[in-house]
């Protein structure tokens, strides 16, 4: 279980500085993400007044989940989904679903070229899945240690 629980840290870990720097990269120079998200495909252009803030609030909000072990695994479910679905939409422009779209990322993940960052979208991905992969053992460990304390007898030797 200890293994499980290392993990667990290691991706929680992983994926806060992901988020917090990609959330303050984009907060740093906000003008600069609208600018990006509103040169989108239909709907992020639609949604880029509500976007530009609310993107950063949620991977701040994932980053804060994955601090606590009361909120870990709803914290890696949300990196999972979000991942999952920048993966997607990075997975498109690489096969060019869309014309020439800005990458809205923050920070240096602005400068990688959308092959790159399929690739690291695609690790950050499976690191969010081994993160719940590792959560789901360590609960499936804890309830059936619970199971087993609670059937041991009451009370001890006479």
């Amino acid at each position: 279980m200890k293994w499980a629980e290392n993990i667990s840290w290691a991706v929680s870990f992983l994926l806060i500085l992901l988020w917090v720097y990609t959330a303050l990269s984009k907060v740093a120079d906000v003008e600069m993400f609208a600018s990006q998200l509103s040169r989108q495909p239909e709907p992020v252009s639609t949604l880029a007044p509500i976007l530009v803030w609310v993107l950063p609030l949620v991977e701040l909000v994932a980053a804060t989940m994955l601090m606590f072990a009361q909120t870990r695994k709803s914290g890696l479910l949300l990196s999972f989904f979000l991942m999952l679905g920048f993966t997607v939409y990075v997975a498109l422009a690489v096969i060019g679903f869309w014309e020439d779209i800005p990458c809205s990322c923050g920070g240096v993940l602005n400068q990688l070229s959308w092959r790159d960052h399929l690739w690291f979208n695609l690790f950050f991905l499976m690191i969010a899945a081994l993160g719940l992969a590792a959560e789901r053992h360590l609960r499936r460990s804890k309830h059936q240690g619970g199971n087993l304390q609670q059937a041991a007898p009451a009370g001890g030797p006479a």
